[in-house]
């Protein structure tokens, strides 16, 4: 007698082994239709896998998240049989999930594109054939024999502990794998590949170069069409185009991964600094700068230099070895270190916008997202243990009011201690317990990462959420129990003796070219009033009519709205045009009527126009709306 225990406490009880389709069909037969996988005593299987003893199961169905992973697995196999049988001489390496997709590496000639139609035509075949997908288990030595002609596979055998290896089949066609896998190759039923590039073998420049096709794959086609408008949609919001189009930013090949913020750009850069400035000056933090560059020993100290080398850039200066930071946090140690403490003091909630530069491979960099120069808004708050609790909550705080000014919804994840750590047992629970009364306080869900912590203390990550649906970590919130170790930081605590603070790394926009880039995706350049780089422009109908323009301007600009005139010898009609592909937000059209009566013709981005609008009250509302940073234009009557 076997007894299965499902995840709502029930109990389903068999005479002998069963299979994971038997135990779902006993549950109903259109719930064993649904499902692809299951999870066995907290373990991932086969729905053919058989279940000896008493158990606890959990079945993985394609609604679920891990179901869409699973599927996308198998598809990566067929994409790979389906390479080989079109391409005999491709030699198979490896082939993941990745968010939204999964590629496979292949040691073989090069393939573009267009080589595309022949690949997914192979792999339809393959589906519709609905090819059982079946695992078997061998010794080592019988896997290295298997794959004797695959240099990359035997590299990875090797690497294995002693013991059984798992093998899948489907058809002809066998892979090393751990699995699980959906029943069939039937069960996809729409799939695409996305592209091609090149990979080195497990990252190495030094290591051969291999072919990495990447595809997407779901169980109906509804899903596949939508997640290809939602590409579509991403494309058009590709802020390196936007960035161009609206004059904002680029990058010359004199200085790779690093940006040139042009006029239009620094005025919507400079937005986002002052409102960085006015809510961190309301929440108790004082702002600091450190030193681009610092010495070796300072780096040794922080231990950047021996765990961090390869991504530093180095000069020496005086015959002594120095780095361009990295990172700003040793230099606030520095600054907190410069004098006597007193509990008294603290928290100290010291706050900086340091530029730091980091050698990235050329490979990775995109636009502004991945940059070897860029600008951190890093805090770091000293504080003694029993105000973690209330300083991470005000974190959170300023986090939800900062994030809501931009419409970017997010979640959080709390990351605990890793396998390796420092500090003690104590160290370690009440940061964790802070962090967590911190959340539980603050009341929003959050998900647990067992494990996934720095070395040196917890963390909580901040993953905001686009107008799009994508997610991007920006934020985060950390317990750091090494730096103040290393930099022997002391506090003079109520008993008059020497005390380690606490110490919290935060960032809310994190990297702020990041964040720009970013913001000009979520907003498709369409900015709010508040953010836009020119937020109102003054279109003169005539020559005779541009001293009148100026002089509205200069009282848009009295009022710090960001102005220009146009008074270019163009038609008004191409005037309008391009202040539109330029997302002004408002254009204002002045001619002999409006001069006469004091008012405006105003025009949005949405094509609505206001005609005889009050100047002076225009104006004044236009400022209150700026004042208030609102995501729409609230208050202009439109």
């Amino acid at each position: 007698m076997i007894n299965i225990t499902l995840p709502d406490g029930s109990r389903k009880r068999f005479d002998g082994p069963v299979d994971g389709f038997q135990i779902a069909a006993s549950i109903s037969e259109g719930f064993a239709g649904n499902c692809v996988a299951m999870e066995v005593d907290g373990k991932m299987a086969d729905m053919r896998h058989t279940v000896e003893n008493d158990a606890s199961v959990r079945f993985i169905t394609k609604k679920d998240p891990e179901g869409l992973e699973v599927l996308r697995h198998t598809a990566a196999h067929v994409m790979a049989q389906a390479v080989c049988n079109v391409y005999p001489e491709a030699i198979l390496t490896i082939g993941p999930v990745i968010e939204d997709g999964f590629y496979y590496d292949f040691d073989m000639p090069p393939v573009s594109e267009e080589d595309f139609p022949k690949i997914e035509a192979e792999m339809k075949r393959i589906i519709q054939e609905k090819l059982p997908v079946t695992r078997r288990e061998v010794p080592k030595a019988e896997a290295l024999d298997f794959y004797k002609n695959d240099p990359y596979k035997q590299e990875i055998i090797r690497e294995l502990a002693e013991g059984s290896i798992s093998f899948y089949s489907q058809g002809a066609f066998t892979d090393l794998c751990r699995g699980p896998h959906v029943p069939d190759t039937g069960y996809i039923k729409a799939f695409k590949l996305m592209k091609v590039s090149g990979a080195y073998w497990r990252g190495d420049p030094a290591r051969p170069q291999l072919q990495r096709i990447y595809g997407t794959a779901f169980f109906d086609k509804k899903s596949l069409k939508a997640y290809l408008n939602f590409l579509e949609e991403a494309k058009k919001r590709d802020h390196r185009k936007i960035g161009v189009a609206l004059d904002l930013f680029s990058f010359s090949d004199q200085a790779p991964g690093m940006a040139f913020f042009h006029p239009s750009g620094m005025e919507m850069w400079n937005a986002l600094i002052d409102y960085w400035r006015e809510e961190h000056r309301a929440a108790g933090y004082m702002e600091t700068k450190t030193p681009l560059i610092l010495n070796r020993s300072l780096w040794e100290q922080s231990g950047h230099w021996q765990n961090y080398r390869e991504n530093m850039y180095t000069v020496t200066i005086d015959e002594t070895e120095s780095a361009i930071k990295p990172m700003n946090c040793p230099g606030g140690m520095l600054l907190f270190r410069r004098k006597r403490h007193s509990y008294k003091d603290l928290p100290i909630r010291a706050a900086e916008i340091g530029l730091v530069h980091r050698h990235e491979l050329s490979g990775v960099l995109s636009g502004l997202f991945r940059v070897r120069a860029f600008h951190q808004d890093d805090a770091h708050i000293f504080m003694t243990p029993s105000m973690i609790e209330e300083e991470i909550l005000g974190v959170l705080h300023l986090v939800k009011r900062m994030y809501s000014t931009f419409g970017l919804g997010f979640h959080l994840e709390l990351s605990t201690r890793p396998e390796k750590s420092i500090g003690s047992d104590l160290q370690w629970e009440q940061a964790t317990s802070g962090l967590k009364g911190a959340l539980e306080s603050y009341g929003a869900d959050y998900r647990v990462n067992e494990g996934d912590g720095a070395f040196y203390g917890p963390k909580i990550d901040i993953h905001i959420r686009d107008a799009i649906g994508r997610t991007w970590q920006c934020g985060t919130i950390q317990l750091d129990m090494s730096l103040p170790e290393r930099f022997d930081l002391s506090y003079v605590g109520e008993d008059n003796e020497k005390h380690r603070p606490v110490m919290i790394h935060r960032v809310v926009y994190g990297s702020i070219e990041r964040f720009f880039g970013i913001l000009v995706e979520h907003y498709a350049g369409r900015f709010p009033l508040w953010l836009a780089p020119v937020q109102a422009v003054i279109l003169p109908i005539n020559d005779a009519l541009v001293p009148y323009a100026k002089e509205v301007a200069a009282s848009f600009a009295a009022a710090g709205v960001r102005t220009r005139v146009d008074d270019r010898t163009e038609s008004l009609n191409r005037k309008v045009r391009e202040s539109q592909l330029l997302q002004v937000p408002l254009i204002v059209t002045v001619g002999g009527k409006e001069k006469d009566a004091g008012t405006l013709a105003v025009r949005t981005l949405d094509g609505a126009v206001r005609h005889g609008v009050d100047r002076d009250g225009f104006i004044r509302a236009v400022w209150e709306n700026i004042a208030g940073r609102q995501k729409d234009l609230v208050g202009l009557g439109f």
